[in-house]
């Protein structure tokens, strides 16, 4: 029983393959707008995207630009995208918000806004002066927006680019992108050390975690004074894990010394208050408390006095994530010697813009924008295949050469169109 039904699932797969290798041109069509926006197109568009594949285009990029059209990719598609990353628990069921709102916003105005600013740049996208007013302690603009009748997100009408100075009053030096979103700032700032937002950036931006890319080799001297250097009694849990991650990180993190979230109520327990007061505050000058907490677990750790950052992952095996000089707001740093005695190279700046250019302006930033759009239509990991890592790497190539400049519709268009089927 077990082997008819495996060669059955084979046959099946077989004819599944064959019916992909073999498309024709209108199969193709619908199979891009399907990735692309999860809905039905209408006859005349899906005739237009036969008619580019057949006569126009072969590749399938005029195709997906038709596709790309219809506001089902930036109400759905797009939304769905961008929700993960914005809370801790990474669910696309959550409601759209200033995060979300600007990702989507940046992504429709691809032509004329590089992507890399999503970590740095003094811009917000908001929705009409016909519903309720922004604010900085609730997500109600949002939710009214979401819900507003022929919601078109494509449409400025409905969603346009603003600087956050403009509409939260941040100074522009202090505005660093999605970071310093009410969204982002109440999943990641709150509580803790800060260090939240660090992570999740290297994870929904970066495509990484701290685990892969722990390395003990790194100087140990920006590690804070909460981090026990022998947790349990044990000294060595300190030298070969936790200073792996604490080495890099804590150096970089420190970009965030002046950001807080305040709220009231629990956000746990009384959600309602917590989600009705909770918001970014900029302490200009002012390092937060939770920089300093716990002091005593290690006095002769790093004091956190301003917010400048020093990225020791320069080198090493993390140098793989391609660390570039493209940028104005940072230096190269001193050399500093090693554990082992070993000369290594920094990158220092100061304050959260120019950390998330240091991250945005990286080989890793750019691969990890089109293997998360390459998951998103072709619904499969781009690492598991060579034709597929091929792809991935030949539209970061050509992202390089408009000099590391990020357009995500034509990363959206490449992958659906190389996605269509032969």
């Amino acid at each position: 029983m077990y082997k008819k039904l495996t060669m059955a699932m084979a046959i099946s797969l077989g004819l599944l393959s064959s019916q992909a290798a073999n498309a024709d041109a209108r199969t193709q069509a619908k199979r891009i707008f399907d990735r692309l926006t999860g809905a039905v197109p209408t006859e005349s568009v899906l005739s237009a995207m036969e008619d580019s594949i057949t006569n126009d285009d072969a590749t399938g990029a005029a195709a997906a630009e038709i596709a790309m059209d219809d506001p089902a990719f930036y109400n759905v598609t797009l939304k769905n995208f961008a929700s993960p990353w914005t809370n801790e628990e990474q669910t696309v069921f959550a409601p759209l918000n200033d995060y979300s709102a600007t990702v989507i916003g940046m992504i429709r105005d691809s032509d004329t806004v590089d992507f890399r600013e999503l970590l740095y740049g003094n811009i917000i996208y908001t929705g009409p002066n016909s519903i309720t007013a922004y604010s900085s302690s609730n997500n109600n603009h949002y939710e009214e927006l979401e819900a507003m009748e022929g919601l078109d997100l494509s449409s400025e009408s409905f969603l346009s680019q603003k600087t956050q100075t403009e509409v939260t009053g941040l100074e522009a030096d202090a505005t660093a992108g999605i970071i310093t979103t009410r969204a982002a700032a109440k999943s990641f700032f709150y509580l803790g050390t800060n260090r939240a937002m660090f992570r999740f950036t290297l994870m929904n931006h970066l495509c990484t975690d701290l685990e892969p890319i722990k390395d003990n080799t790194r100087p140990s001297g920006w590690v804070r004074q909460d981090v026990s250097r022998s947790p349990g009694g044990d000294s060595r849990i300190y030298l070969n894990s936790c200073v792996s991650c604490h080495a890099g990180m804590d150096g970089l993190a420190g970009a965030y010394a002046y950001y807080d979230l305040a709220f009231s109520g629990d956000k746990d327990t009384d959600v309602d208050t917590f989600e009705n007061s909770a918001q970014l505050t900029f302490t200009d000058g002012v390092v937060t408390g939770k920089h300093l907490i716990n002091a005593n677990n290690f006095q002769s750790g790093h004091i956190t006095t301003d917010d400048s950052w020093i990225n020791y992952w320069r080198t090493g095996p993390n140098s793989l994530l391609g660390w570039n000089d493209d940028y104005p707001l940072h230096q190269q740093g001193p050399g500093v010697q090693d554990e082992n005695g070993a000369t290594i190279y920094t990158a220092i700046g100061s304050g959260a813009k120019s950390m998330g250019m240091e991250l945005a302006h990286s080989d890793a930033f750019a691969q990890c924008q089109v293997k998360k759009a390459f998951k998103t239509v072709c619904l499969r990991d781009s690492d598991d295949y060579a034709a597929d890592r091929a792809e991935v790497n030949t539209i970061v190539s050509d992202i390089q050469a408009n000099s590391g400049a990020i357009n995500m519709k034509n990363v959206f268009r490449d992958v659906a169109a190389y996605c269509k089927g032969n």
